[in-house]
């Protein structure tokens, strides 16, 4: 996809997929207005352009903070210029995720990250028939989300994803990568076969 905008070029058109995901929540009830956003989700298929489109990403980034979680390395990266999405909400983190192990996931555009604040158990509350579930990724990190039929997300936090990252210790100063990591075998009911790359 051709966007004629750089970070579009790297992850695809995100305006038209936050504006996607703002009017399915709407359809289900849940107003996202008001609410500033955390982050964008990307996931690869595959080692080799997580790699590459890292990289292309560090070119209009000011930092990254990268960390295994889950068995292989997530990078979070900071844009040097806020996107914009959804009538002008600026929006500075990218979450770059490599190849999955264990489930379908939706490759490239996977998730919006929405911030509710303090009042998010209140917000899952009032929109309980409209949310999916919640994910349990550590003590800091705790959101509720909506999973659509295409297998993207909208989440809800209390923090940001960035200030989640840096209460537990993650440092955004320069880039930096897991280092020696080599891509898992994937262990089905077949046995064991290597990830793509």
């Amino acid at each position: 996809m051709t966007t004629s905008e750089p970070i579009g070029d790297i992850i695809g058109d995100y305006r038209a997929f936050a504006e996607l995901q703002r009017h399915r929540l709407l359809d289900r009830g849940v107003d996202i207005a008001g609410y500033p956003l955390s982050h964008l989700a990307v996931r690869v298929a595959d080692w080799d352009l997580y790699v590459h489109q890292r990289a292309l990403l560090e070119r209009h980034a000011t930092a990254n903070s990268e960390n295994l979680w889950n068995g292989r390395p997530i990078s979070l990266i900071v844009l040097a210029e806020p996107l914009t999405v959804l009538d002008g909400a600026p929006l500075s983190v990218i979450e770059l995720i490599p190849p999955v192990h264990q489930r379908v996931y939706r490759m490239g555009l996977e998730h919006l990250g929405v911030v509710v604040g303090d009042d998010v158990d209140d917000f899952a509350r009032t929109h309980r028939a409209a949310l999916s579930g919640q994910q349990f990724q550590s003590a800091e990190v705790e959101p509720y989300y909506v999973l659509f039929e295409d297998f993207t997300h909208v989440k809800f936090y209390r923090r940001s994803l960035y200030e989640g990252a840096l209460s537990q210790g993650a440092r955004f100063e320069g880039f930096t990568h897991v280092e020696n990591w080599v891509p898992q075998r994937l262990v089905t009911a077949t046995g064991p076969n290597p990830l793509p790359r």
